[in-house]
């Protein structure tokens, strides 16, 4: 019998993509999406309702009786967390939503499975899906974040991550339960919703509009195509599922891509044959994180893993993906 699971935020970018992923596994017989439609979920990106093995069910990451009840229904195995606001400028705006759901949906999960443990002895597996940006920020020279870097997050987003984290960790050590934590670079790709850097910019730049840019643009991200994210996070849960990883541990997956946030609005620009005259540089962000890098170096050494988009094959099929006909 195969693994069946939950993928919470299944409707959003990532976690659509590793719906189907995992709906193209031998390995996983059930997939049940569990999402709150919230503004960047959308429908579309999982149109699988005439699939057998596949179900969506509506519902808040914090609604701990019904994920209960899911859980027990379905017999799930395994869950993949991938729901969480993730835009950190709406953080900085209004923390108190972040608080609640990357936070408090984390406890509801973490609570349930250990329910299910001590009620009925089954061993749940949470894949919790964190990011880079509780290590913090590095230097012009440094190397790049490592599993071991202390936290460091620098921003009520990256702050309710961490804590979620260190929750995660808490539960593993109290309870026994059986958790992964993975942070990963900046993820780009198709269906990517419009308040991040790339749909954003392109759509500025197709409708002659402004592209403005943080600072002096010179922000540095490691950039990972989301295909090359999800390929990372199947080979990590199978090990910690299968007991071939210890519960707790924690894998950096990055992209190899270091690139300033102008030299991407750049390649946008020159994608849609417009001119660097449309960039506007405004008031940089509150305070905003000057580089990010990730070392995956566990990750090639224990799961074989490294990314297989380079950026300049990735960028140019994802703006294509969006990009109106010419």
């Amino acid at each position: 019998m195969g693994i069946r699971a939950i993928v919470t935020g299944g409707m959003g970018f990532i976690g659509s993509q590793m719906i189907r992923r995992l709906r193209d596994s031998t390995e996983f017989d059930f997939i049940l999406n569990y999402d709150n439609i919230t503004y960047s979920g959308n429908t579309l990106n999982c149109p699988f309702i005439d699939d057998k093995n596949y179900k969506f069910v509506k519902g808040d990451i914090c609604d701990q009786e019904l994920l209960a009840g899911l859980i027990s229904e379905y017999g799930i195995d395994l869950i993949y967390n991938f729901a969480a606001e993730s835009h950190v400028d709406n953080s900085i705006n209004s923390s108190s939503i972040f608080i609640d759901s990357n936070i408090g949906g984390v406890r509801a999960i973490l609570d349930c499975i250990k329910d299910v443990k001590y009620s009925l002895g089954k061993q749940i597996t949470l894949i919790q899906i964190s990011t880079d940006e509780v290590y913090g920020s590095l230097g012009e020279g440094d190397q790049g974040f490592k599993e071991s870097t202390p936290l460091s997050p620098n921003n009520p987003y990256s702050a309710t991550k961490a804590a979620a984290d260190l929750l995660i960790g808490s539960y593993v050590n109290t309870f026994g339960l059986r958790c992964g934590i993975t942070r990963c670079s900046n993820n780009y790709g198709p269906r990517q919703h419009q308040e991040k850097l790339i749909p954003k910019m392109l759509h500025a730049a197709e409708n002659n509009n402004k592209l403005t840019v943080y600072g002096d643009g010179l922000q540095i991200r490691d950039w990972i195509h989301v295909s090359d994210h999800c390929a990372g996070i199947e080979a990590f849960s199978k090990a910690i599922h299968g007991g071939d990883l210890d519960s707790g541990e924690i894998m950096n997956f990055g992209g190899t891509s270091e690139l300033t946030n102008l030299e991407v609005v750049h390649s946008i620009l020159q994608f849609c044959e417009k001119d660097k005259s449309l960039i506007e540089f405004v008031e940089d962000r509150l305070g905003h994180d000057r580089r990010y890098a990730i070392d995956y170096t566990k990750a090639k050494q224990i799961l074989g893993w490294e990314p297989k988009v380079a950026w300049e094959d990735g960028i140019i099929s994802t703006l294509r993906s969006y990009a109106l006909p010419k």
